[in-house]
Parts: structure tokens; sequence; C-alpha cells
């Protein structure tokens, strides 16, 4: 698959993390990074198409607990201050209710504040800016060791997961827990520069909990395999200066909070 003028093979894990990963919440963390092959033809590292289809008739009421999981009905308005300094993000409950719900949650709880942005890639071609472990609220724990962590509810104790969400254009609901060949029906949310998304497990397809990523450019390969339910409206150039290390001051819900139902 090729990009910025060579292929890309892209393998996204959400485990334990250095700067070269994404997000693996699970009880036996595996390390998989996400590695660029500058060969002819996407390896078999990258995101898995095989199990794709055209748009199917999954409802919510084939998810096992999706009924409990907060959802977003419309939009909402999110700023991120980041070293002091802005990002707005509209986020879609339209076409990703279970995602977009699940952030606003979050953000309304406050469980975004404070944390660290644990992985940052721009090179060898710009790709995502990865935050949201809830683990790095915890100064002890460095870096390198952030990425396996999960939102945990207190009223349970057991970590909050959300299905894979995916909306096709034509379609009038989303796909769960399965990943969608977007080559051959695009979806309503594609990685576009600034889109925001959440962080998975490639082995496991309801693994998302806290992590996000910001997009650096344009990763249209990954449409269709991971839940994009937002984008950056305002503040660009400060995601563009995130460093690994780098802490989110603090994220609000400025607009749209009356569309959260719990």
């Amino acid at each position: 698959m090729v990009f910025g003028g060579i292929a890309v093979a892209v393998s996204l894990a959400f485990g334990i993390y250095s700067s070269q990963q994404i997000f693996r919440p699970s009880e036996n963390p595996q390390s998989t990074e996400v590695e660029y092959s500058p060969t002819t033809s996407a390896s078999t590292n990258s995101p898995a198409k095989t199990n794709s289809t055209k748009a199917s008739k999954t409802t919510n009421e084939t998810i096992p607990g999706i009924a409990y999981l907060p959802r977003l009905e419309g939009k909402a308005t999110v700023v991120m201050t980041v070293k002091g300094q802005p990002i707005t993000i509209e986020v879609d409950g339209t076409n990703a209710p279970i995602t977009a719900g699940n952030f606003v949650d979050l953000v309304q709880k406050g469980v975004y504040d404070g944390l660290t942005f644990h992985r940052v890639v721009h090179e060898p071609q710009p790709f995502v800016v990865q935050g949201g472990d809830p683990q790095s609220k915890d100064p002890k724990v460095p870096v390198s060791q952030l990425g396996t962590g999960s939102y945990i509810d207190p009223k349970t104790g057991n970590a909050r997961y959300i299905p894979l969400e995916v909306k096709p254009k034509g379609s009038d609901t989303p796909i769960y827990n399965k990943p969608f060949d977007a080559t051959a029906q695009p979806v309503v949310l594609p990685h576009k520069q600034g889109a925001v998304a959440m962080a998975r497990s490639p082995q496991s397809l309801d693994s998302a909990s806290a992590q996000f990523y910001f997009a650096l450019a344009d990763l249209g390969f990954l449409d269709g395999d991971y839940a994009v339910f937002g984008h950056v409206t305002q503040g660009f150039d400060v995601v563009n200066k995130i460093q690994v290390g780098d802490r989110i001051d603090s994220a609000k819900v400025t607009q749209g909070a009356e569309n959260l139902k719990i």
C-alpha cells in the first residue's frame, strides 16, 4: 500500500508501548510495533482485510453489553489543552455513537486530564500522535512502560471496552465487531489528516478503551479497521508539536454535553 511515495506496512498494536507502538489492553499484553517497510506491496503486518464484507445488518442488539455503554446522540465539541495551547475536536456521535460517547464520557469524568502522550511518529512518514493511557497519570510509571492501560470503571472495578464501530457510506447504522473493506465501499469517517480515532489491538476488535490517536496525515489504509470518531477543527499545529512525554493539561466538553446519554 503506497503512502508518501513508499509502501507502508502497518501493524497497529496497542500493547506494551515504546515510542513506536499503539495500544493493546489485554490480560496478556504483547508488544507489537507499527512498522514502516519500504517494499513494493503491503506485508502481512498490514491491518487485516480478509474478513471484511459489504455493509451488514449488524445492530446494537447483537453486541452483548452495548446497551450499557455511553452514547453520543449528535455532535459535541471537546477542547483539549496541551502545554497551554488548545486543540478543538469535533466529536461525531451521529456516525460513531458508541465510540464518541465513550470518549466524551471519559472527558466529562476528567480521565484525560494529566495523561501523557506516549507515542509520536513523524518518521519515516507522518503517522500518529497517541495518548490516553490512564496509567500515565502516575508519574512513577515511565513512558517506556505505557500502553497497556485501560479505563477502569470505579463502579464495577473492571475495564470498560468498546467494540470496533465503522459506518460505511450509504448505511443507516454502523457495523460492529468486524473489520470493513473500505476499498470497496468508503466509510463515513475516514482517516484524514486531523482525524481522531480509538486505538485497539489488531487481535481483538473489542479492545478499545481510553487510548486514542491523532492522524498526522491521510491514513486511508486504516479505514475500516480502526474507529474514527471525530476530527481536529482548530489547533492541528499544536498536535504537530506534541512530543513524547507531553501531558494533556485538561480536556473539556464545551458544546454538546447534553447529547451524551449514559
